[in-house]
């Protein structure tokens, strides 16, 4: 074990707040706490065409709900910033040409175009993809002149023989064949690091002890392996954890399973809860206890007692913890989180405006608001109005499910930014604007009457808007024959 333990966390900012983020957080941060260590808040924001400051601030805003803090951040500062990568790059580029000088690495001038067809060919003749290392033969020479002045990128000299091995604190000895590893980009052609060489720069640096991350990195451990040995530096412990599954034991995604932090906010979820659920998610505190805190997890954590088995991430687990949770509160409690919940003065504000003029009796309010405070509805007793007259109930739910898709990436989440993107969806397949608002309107109120669309939407939240259009979806396909 190191003398100084430091973990981190390192998300990405081109997206909404992840549960798996949020998981892998809190594993970094209780194995840091239980041995006196820290734990670091990065943010990869290298690809400059995905990356959003409100991407960014969504994440931190997400992960201060869900209760974790972190000792070093973007927010916070620290002795090893700055934390977000964008503000790094002349490490990264000083580190590629430092790999460059020790033949660890090469410039590659091959364009897209050649790159593109070079695929083409791999699955035409049925080839695993990959790099054919054409540049890598290139006299140093000629290497040299062209870098100064030819677009280029940098990438890894991997060994073409032998094998690669790495102990991982979970799974003991793995080892690659390196004739199976491609040599990955490094540095791309616009001069920012790609992740492989951001993040073994960036774990050097800020003396990163353990680097504990979701399986799917496995792949990716020769790479930065090789990258640690060239440098000639000690490369950090590893552990990938299991990832989170579906019911059906496929990868955790937002088809399946609602993955934004924000919907289990708004949806009323208690964040100790779906701490503790993440918690048990590979983790056995002992005893057959599923219900402990955080701290109760930091005294009793131990690498051993965390299971490679796939954890299932069942939200009916869930939602009994959570219910779990909130009986144990006192009804003062309770009240204090309703109010810091959707029955606060600021959102109360936001819906009121709303209803305002649509109601004559103060009981009137409650029944005509419903849908701006619940989680999941129940699309059943209005399945016949989603679909509008002349269209049919499969299309219909592959229009809901693609419009999921095109809402994705609207920020911020207001009325002028959604509503161009819904009418420029409507075009491009063809809809009339009043057909597909008004399935919209059903799927995300489960009424055909309610206040103005996009206001609705905006006051909603994306991640409920997004769900309960899904669950649509979903309804329409099961219902049509």
């Amino acid at each position: 074990m190191p003398s100084e333990i430091r973990v981190r966390i390192a998300p990405s900012p081109t997206g909404d707040p992840h549960v798996g983020t949020a998981y892998i957080a809190l594993f970094n941060y209780v194995f840091a706490k239980k041995h006196g260590g820290k734990f670091l808040l990065r943010i990869e924001d290298t690809d400059q065409t995905r990356s959003t400051l409100d991407s960014e601030a969504a994440i931190l805003r997400a992960l201060h709900w869900i209760g974790l803090t972190w000792d070093e951040g973007p927010d916070v500062g620290g002795p090893y910033g700055p934390y977000r990568q964008s503000e790094r790059t002349d490490h990264y580029r000083s580190a590629a040409v430092d790999l460059i000088a020790r033949g660890a690495a090469y410039p590659c001038f091959c364009t897209p175009e050649r790159l593109e067809s070079l695929k083409a060919a791999q699955r035409a003749a049925k080839q695993p993809p990959g790099y054919d290392r054409r540049c890598r033969s290139l006299d140093s020479a000629e290497a040299q002149a062209r870098r100064a002045s030819e677009p280029h990128t940098v990438r890894l000299a991997m060994p073409r023989e032998g094998v690669t091995r790495f102990v991982d604190e979970l799974r003991g000895d793995v080892e690659f064949s390196n004739a199976t590893i491609d040599d990955q980009v490094l540095l791309k052609s616009d001069g920012f690091p790609t992740y492989h060489l951001a993040n073994v720069v960036d774990d050097h640096l800020m003396k990163i002890s353990h680097v504990i991350r979701a399986e799917e990195w496995i792949s990716s451990t020769p790479k930065h392996v090789q990258l640690y040995r060239a440098f000639g530096w000690e490369a950090p412990l590893w552990v990938h954890m299991p990832l989170l599954r579906n019911a059906d034991k496929s990868k955790i995604s937002k088809r399946k399973n609602p993955v934004s932090l924000d919907y289990y906010r708004d949806s009323g979820f208690l964040p100790e809860a779906l701490l503790n659920f993440l918690g048990n998610l590979g983790f056995s505190i002992g005893d057959n206890r599923e219900k402990f805190t955080v701290a109760e997890m930091v005294a009793g954590f131990d690498w051993k007692k965390v299971s490679l088995g796939g954890p299932v991430f069942d939200l009916a687990k869930l939602t009994d913890l959570n219910g779990q949770y909130i009986r144990e509160l006192s009804v003062e409690e309770l009240l204090n989180r309703l109010h810091s919940w959707r029955l606060s003065d600021e959102y109360l504000r936001r819906v009121l405006p709303l209803e305002h003029q649509r109601i004559e009796r103060l009981d009137q309010l409650i029944p005509a608001t419903s849908f701006f405070f619940s989680g999941d509805l129940d699309h059943r007793p209005v399945l016949g109005e989603l679909v509008p007259q002349g269209r049919d109930g499969a299309s219909t739910a592959k229009v809901l499910a693609d419009l999921v898709e095109a809402l994705d990436n609207v920020r911020p989440w207001d009325k002028q930014a959604i509503e161009p993107v819904c009418r420029n969806f409507a075009d491009s397949i063809g809809w009339k604007t009043k057909e597909l608002f008004m399935a919209i309107r059903v799927a995300v109120t489960a009424r055909t009457a309610a206040p103005p669309l996009f206001d609705t939407l905006e006051v909603v939240g994306k991640e409920l808007c997004r769900r309960r259009l899904r669950s649509a979806a979903e309804m329409l396909r099961t219902a049509t024959p």
